[in-house]
């Protein structure tokens, strides 16, 4: 006869409470919605949060950039054509006297012909922070003169230097932030739009309405992007206003990136459309319109959204390059591209090379949205562990 096993009995008390928190905590994590769980993940990955804290906060400034910029737009330093950066100091002699900047103190130079500035320890420029300063009219419709921060009484602040004809360029950055960043958000609206229209009418319906659908976008797909932009660009009509420009160039790049999308909406409706819950909508009368925007759609918005942060970064790209080039916004609008249409004379890179500035936040919001998409990529994938 096999041996009796011992029986134990935990002693310890037992607690009611711990066991109804332990049941809410697991309650918690079974019954979480989608939206919820893709946030967990994405806390996780703490570079693609950084990413996103960065990205708010670029667009939030472009809703103030009259207040942020210490300079108008358009304001002319005659006498600082070419001034190098100027930094900020909180030390004088040791001591501190907050924030300033030195004063300039230049001389010609014959043999190079240009204006060689030298700080000048003796002007002690302190800034001044919630002043007055150039006059505006935020976004076109409140006059103000209230800045973030302003240089001395009749001193200078130049944090990035001036162009060659000595306007600000931190000023004309954050400016240009306003139209380089918003071209994305528009253009992707556009994309967006095209995509899912013809990406859902493909997959839902198939047949002869997907294989038109597919023919139309391998033919967009095979003609080289770079030289269709320039060309739908350059026939943009010269005495249209910029207003009207920005948004042709809006328009010509959400036309051509609408393809990748529509593929893979495409792909995600032929497989979703055999499901059970989809077949009862249909049943029950839903029609196509209604069952593609609240059944199918839905099921894959989160894969959507990491698309759009990959697709933003493009749009940017190209509106600088098509800029750059000449093709695109042109003076008196101001974007990355405009301003880096300054540095393309390799001379004045050379001597000026604070005039290639304009390309860092190019490099840092690309970055940004690929760090965040690569997150909201993760996030969004049903099998990625919590």
């Amino acid at each position: 006869m096999s041996e009796r096993l011992a029986h134990f009995v935990s002693e310890a008390p037992f607690d009611p409470l711990e066991v109804e928190t332990l049941t809410a905590e697991q309650e918690r994590f079974y019954m979480a919605s989608q939206w919820r769980m893709m946030w967990w993940r994405l806390k996780r990955h703490r570079l693609a949060v950084i990413a996103g804290l960065a990205l708010v906060l670029s667009y939030f400034s472009i809703l103030i950039t009259e207040v942020l910029a210490p300079y108008d737009l358009h304001t002319r330093n005659i006498d600082h054509i070419y001034a190098p950066p100027q930094l900020v100091h909180f030390f004088h002699e040791d001591r501190f006297v907050g924030p300033f900047v030195y004063g300039f103190d230049y001389t010609l130079n014959l043999e190079i012909l240009k204006k060689e500035y030298v700080p000048n320890p003796a002007k002690v420029q302190r800034l001044r922070f919630f002043c007055r300063g150039d006059d505006y009219v935020f976004w076109g419709l409140i006059e103000g003169d209230r800045h973030l921060v302003c240089p001395a009484e009749g001193g200078t602040m130049f944090l990035l230097g001036t162009d060659r004809l000595g306007r600000d360029m931190a000023s004309r950055l954050l400016y240009a932030g306003r139209i380089s960043l918003t071209v994305g958000l528009f253009g992707i609206a556009i994309s967006f739009l095209l995509g899912i229209t013809f990406g859902g009418v493909a997959g839902f319906f198939g047949g002869w309405v997907d294989n038109v659908v597919q023919r139309m976008i391998e033919i967009l797909r095979s003609l080289p992007e770079l030289p269709l932009w320039m060309a739908l660009s350059a026939a943009l009509p010269v005495t249209w206003s910029p207003i009207l420009v920005f948004f042709a160039i809006t328009i010509i790049l959400g036309l051509l990136d609408w393809p990748g999308l529509a593929r893979a909406v495409r792909s995600k409706l032929l497989a979703l459309r055999e499901e059970d819950y989809c077949a009862a909508a249909q049943l029950l009368g839903a029609r196509p319109s209604r069952v593609i925007a609240r059944h199918l759609l839905p099921n894959f918005m989160s894969h959507l959204i990491a698309s759009a942060t990959l697709s933003i970064p493009s749009m940017i790209l190209g509106e600088t390059a098509l800029s750059f080039l000449g093709l695109g916004l042109r003076p008196p609008v101001t974007s990355f591209g405009v301003l880096l249409t300054e540095a393309q004379n390799i001379e004045a890179v050379a001597l000026y090379p604070w005039l290639m500035l304009p390309m860092l936040p190019v490099v840092v919001t690309v970055l940004g949205f690929n760090f965040l998409g690569d997150g909201l990529r993760d996030a969004a994938d049903p099998y990625a562990e919590l």
